[in-house]
């Protein structure tokens, strides 16, 4: 019986990405495979509001070690297949139970959320601020120090919960005690505020 193929070049990047190799996980992950995760964002359920936020979620979550074993997603990849076709199983998964759990929330609640200070401010944030930011540069920052900058201390908990803690939109609107029509107004604002304040310190707002 022949030996089942082995893509040595796709283990190389998939040990890249695992290492954070910046230079590697861009061009595969943001450049390379652009267009397959364009076609799945754009074909299938997420909660995010572009491609580049969705690749961000799918590189947490294969990066991520798990709390058990201390091992991430990604070291499940053994090459007997592209490293393409593994992240779109990957994030066809993810999708699906995006979108079951999201069927099973009741976001019909749309009264106004909690009683922020700056909501005037929110809504020049939600006029003017993108909703992608560049990995390349946040990778060499103090995270701390940005959030630290962040004036809305709801926001600040939003982002830390949802990307430095890597709890998911439910955990962290539980963990928050937000309604899930709150927590997506208000994870959206945290955003922009997020990437307002590091586009300032990456010299790119």
């Amino acid at each position: 019986m022949p030996a089942a193929k082995i893509y040595v070049e796709d283990l190389f990047y998939a040990k890249e990405i695992i290492e954070r190799d910046q230079k590697v996980t861009c061009y595969y992950l943001y450049n390379k495979c652009y267009p397959l995760f364009k076609s799945i964002y754009d074909n299938y359920y997420t909660d995010c509001e572009t491609v580049v936020e969705f690749i961000n979620e799918i590189y947490t979550l294969i990066i991520t070690p798990n709390k058990e074993t201390g091992h991430c997603q990604l070291q499940n990849f053994r090459g007997e297949s592209t490293l393409a076709t593994w992240l779109k199983t990957t994030c066809l998964f993810y999708c699906y139970r995006k979108y079951k759990r999201r069927k099973e929330i009741d976001i019909i609640d749309l009264s106004p959320c909690d009683n922020d200070d700056d909501d005037y401010g929110d809504r020049i944030l939600e006029n003017s601020c993108s909703t992608t930011f560049d990995m390349s540069s946040i990778n060499h920052m103090d995270v701390e120090t940005l959030l630290n900058r962040m004036t809305n201390k709801r926001y600040r908990e939003i982002i830390r919960l949802r990307y430095v803690e890597g709890m998911d939109n439910e955990e962290t609107a539980e963990a928050l005690c937000m309604t899930m029509a709150n927590f997506y107004n208000k994870h959206k604002l945290a955003k922009e505020q997020f990437i307002s304040i590091l586009g300032k310190e990456t010299g790119t707002k």
